[in-house]
């Protein structure tokens, strides 16, 4: 195991790099290579992850990590869309994506098998769910920032204990950041749109003042737990240019957009 410190990125499919053209471009590789290579940056982004996975991510590789220095989670959007999934798939740690998949298979195993004798004779069917989605977006903001809150808290003994210092960045959305998209932008929502309707699945959430909401809330939930905090979609409307294109969907970016949001962490936080 190396023996030099390294830094963490932190998150789900933003660090993880969807949206770039290659590895050299992604926030980890911009920061390590750009703008604070002063230690290497190490990704712990994963696909879709909520911030209960995040957490165990780090947890579960924690064994294979040198000294760390700096811990920066860039997160958000996950844990404030998955909490318009009903109660009864929350749990105590949060929806996940494509949970709904799971309790389905996990329902049909618990149905009585037709002929007597099978091994899950006695178990009864699981309950049909009741709960309607949460289509009220105070309630989606509180939901999601007590348990990104929590898990900060769990985070902060973590980095306290390793003797690293931990930074949240909320994650900059396209509509949070300005209230007209680029050029390129809006022709590639129209196009995705036509695939999968963005805006009908998560409106309610995308809003500006959601996540001027969800970032006022979550600002004072790091101040609570001595995190420092940074929105990233703040910076990033006072340093794009209107016509810049910067995403290539609502929540992920272009090759310049990692770089630019790089470079805007780098400074916000300052990281070297």
């Amino acid at each position: 195991m190396p023996s030099e410190p390294v830094n963490l990125l932190v998150g789900s499919s933003s660090v993880f790099g969807v949206g770039t053209t290659r590895d050299e471009a992604t926030l980890p590789s911009r920061l390590w290579s750009q703008h604070a290579p002063s230690r290497p940056w190490l990704n712990f982004g994963g696909r879709s992850h909520n911030s209960t996975q995040e957490l165990l991510l780090f947890l579960l590789y924690r064994h294979l990590l040198p000294p760390v220095e700096e811990i920066v989670i860039v997160s958000g959007f996950n844990n404030l869309s998955l909490a318009r999934l009903p109660a009864d798939v929350q749990g105590d740690h949060g929806a996940f994506f494509l949970c709904n998949e799971y309790f389905e298979k996990i329902a049909e195993l618990r149905k009585p098998p037709k002929k007597s004798g099978g091994p899950f004779r006695r178990q009864p069917p699981a309950p049909a769910a009741a709960d309607a989605h949460t289509t009220d977006p105070a309630q989606q903001i509180a939901h999601a920032t007590e348990l990104t809150v929590r898990h900060l808290g769990s985070w902060q003994l973590l980095a306290r204990a390793l003797g690293a210092r931990l930074s949240y960045a909320l994650q900059p959305m396209a509509p949070w950041v300005r209230a007209e998209p680029a050029p390129e932008e809006a022709r590639l929502f129209d196009e995705l749109d036509e695939l999968f309707s963005f805006t009908e699945m998560f409106g309610d959430v995308i809003a500006p003042q959601v996540g001027r909401a969800y970032a006022a809330a979550l600002e004072a939930g790091c101040e609570k737990e001595g995190v420092r905090f940074l929105d990233l979609n703040v910076v990033l409307a006072g340093d794009a240019d209107p016509d810049e294109w910067i995403f290539v969907d609502r929540c992920h970016f272009t090759d310049a957009g990692h770089d630019k949001v790089a470079r805007l962490l780098a400074e916000h936080l300052d990281l070297h």
